[in-house]
């Protein structure tokens, strides 16, 4: 009898194997002992149900670490975070959120998932393997029953029948098994590819899981902002934020270098998209080493520059106005370019010049301290100033000054974008009211009570940089392409079986019967079908249909339509 059970690689073991099909394990089983119940557990955690479901906690655990900043790579948002929310940030605190990474309950489903996924594979495999190795199933005992067949009579040698339709089975890559001894059929199979898709798609999930471990554990990942005329050094002590792996160290940095040499950016200047940026663009000598020839490049958004095993990435740029701070004793107290951070879309910047060793007209010391904003494009409107276009088409620097002690000394950090005036006195207008004033370049504020001056004398560019380096970038890179390409052969090949029988007759005549199985219900198993019987039927011929009298055995019926 035929059967259409096709079993493939992927389908639950068949009676005698172990059982391990998922629907014997939706509920633990009564009477088990300490053995047992193990053994259960260690069954319902290598089924491939089990490992989608915990691929699916996993990516829903990582949610959170996009959502809220994260204390190891973004310290400064993370503290500002929470300022903002003082009562949530103490419940996401105690829940791991602000280092979900590093938190226990990611790491136990990240653990759970790679037993998963071992437990799952491993033994697929192994079976895989065994299915290779052993011979295509005979061929059923009424292939007119099976969905595509034909059948025709023909004068032929038997043999020479079934050696010719293995060979033509061959060509056509079937695995192919001939029994002439026997029953008088060919068996052949293809599609093997299917399951070894299915295999290497979480094999190499299995890896990247790997790649993704080791880059978090051994990667490392830094900003620098870096002004026109900078150089940044890849050493701990010049990045701005530094976030090592758990088991990262400052030796694995590689000791390459760059010089910001320029920056141009361009923008819309009409229609709907009118101050949107349309280039970005950092001019940059580095060198690989120490000492090592120096090279140029061009990094701009989304195409790093690659050195020493580490990308940099350009991921924002702003201005740095320059000033010239002079004292109550006319002594240039501080002098250069001031990084002020953007905080819109035109550039509207924020920022603060500290001159902490600053002296009075008595000659005491009084530290300078200034605060303001930076407009590319200015406009004074009711609301205040802003600017209203991110190019310098007509910058103005607005400051508001301060006097006594900057706090640089106390042994506590200090945000160098901001201005602790706390313990800082403002300076006042004869009438009272904040001294403030607005510059243009060239425009020189004098601060009351001769205690000083400040000229405002040109504008620089800044641009910050993210250097990340990631040992298992290409491991990462290759795991996913392997991916790709085994779910692209689990989903586009199929699985399909092929029988030739060739049953003797009376008068030197045969019987040859072609039918074909494929658990799909694709088209593709019907064609080859009757690609295979066309060949087989030109080299041997159909002849008329044989006569009671001829004692001949009653045909199969012909190919349901």
């Amino acid at each position: 009898m035929a059967t259409n059970n096709f079993r493939s690689l992927a389908d639950p073991p068949a009676q005698g194997d172990t059982p391990t099909s998922e629907s014997a394990l939706v509920g633990e089983p009564k009477g088990l002992g300490p053995v047992g119940r193990l053994r259960w557990v260690w069954r319902s955690l290598t089924t491939m149900r089990t490992a989608l479901v915990l691929l699916l906690l996993l990516a829903l655990a990582a949610v959170p670490g996009s959502l809220v900043p994260q204390e190891g790579r973004q310290p400064a948002q993370a503290a500002d975070f929470r300022k903002r929310h003082p009562d949530l940030a103490p419940v996401l605190d105690r829940l791991g959120f602000f280092d979900v990474f590093s938190s226990p309950w990611f790491a136990a489903v990240y653990l759970l998932l790679f037993i998963s996924l071992a437990g799952c594979v491993v033994p697929r495999t192994r079976q895989y393997v065994r299915t290779l190795r052993s011979r295509p199933p005979l061929a059923p005992s009424r292939l007119d029953r099976l969905p595509h067949h034909l059948d025709w009579t023909a004068s032929a040698d038997r043999g020479e029948v079934l050696l010719t339709a293995a060979d033509l089975l061959r060509r056509r890559r079937f695995r192919v098994d001939v029994d002439l001894e026997g029953n008088g059929s060919v068996a052949a199979e293809k599609g093997y590819l299917r399951e070894a898709g299915n295999l290497v798609f979480h094999a190499a999930l299995f890896g990247l899981l790997i790649a993704l471990a080791v880059g978090s554990l051994f990667g490392t990942t830094g900003q620098k902002l870096v002004l026109e005329g900078d150089s940044f050094t890849n050493t701990v002590t010049q990045y701005d934020d530094f976030a090592p792996g758990a088991l990262a160290s400052a030796d694995s940095l590689q000791p390459f270098g760059f010089r910001l040499e320029g920056f141009s950016a361009t923008y819309q200047r009409g229609g709907p998209q009118r101050g949107t940026a349309s280039s970005f663009v950092a001019r940059l000598s580095y060198t690989e080493r120490t000492g090592g020839r120096v090279r140029d490049a061009r990094v701009e958004v989304n195409k790093p520059l690659e050195v020493g095993g580490s990308k940099v990435f350009l991921v924002g740029h702003g201005y740095a106005p320059v000033v010239t701070v002079r004292d109550g004793q006319g002594q240039t107290a501080w002098q250069g370019p001031a990084a002020f951070l953007p905080q819109d879309g035109n550039l509207t910047s924020v920022g603060v010049i500290k001159a902490p060793d600053a002296l009075d007209r008595r000659g005491k010391r009084d530290g300078l301290g200034f605060s303001g904003l930076f407009l590319p494009t200015v406009q004074l409107t009711g609301n205040g100033w802003l600017s209203t276009f991110p190019a310098t088409d007509d910058p103005v620097l607005v400051l508001t000054a301060y006097h006594g002690d900057l706090g640089l000394n106390g042994g506590r950090p200090q945000n160098v974008y901001q201005l602790d005036s706390s313990r800082m006195t403002q300076f006042r207008k004869a009438d009272g009211s904040p001294f403030a004033q607005a510059l243009r370049p060239g425009d020189r504020m004098q601060l009351p009570g001769g205690a000083g001056t400040l000229t405002f004398d040109g504008i620089k560019q800044w641009a910050s940089f993210q250097i990340a380096r990631n040992p298992s970038n290409s491991t990462a890179l290759w795991s996913a392409i392997a991916m790709g390409l085994g779910l692209c052969a689990s989903l586009f090949v199929r699985r399909r079986r092929v029988w030739v029988r060739v049953e003797p007759m009376l008068s030197g005549r045969v019987r040859i019967a072609v039918a074909g199985l494929d658990p799909g219900g694709t088209e593709r198993t019907a064609e080859e079908v009757a690609q295979l019987a066309d060949e087989l039927r030109e080299r041997f011929p159909a002849l008329r249909t044989a006569t009671p009298d001829e004692n001949a055995p009653e045909p199969l019926h012909q190919e349901q339509k």
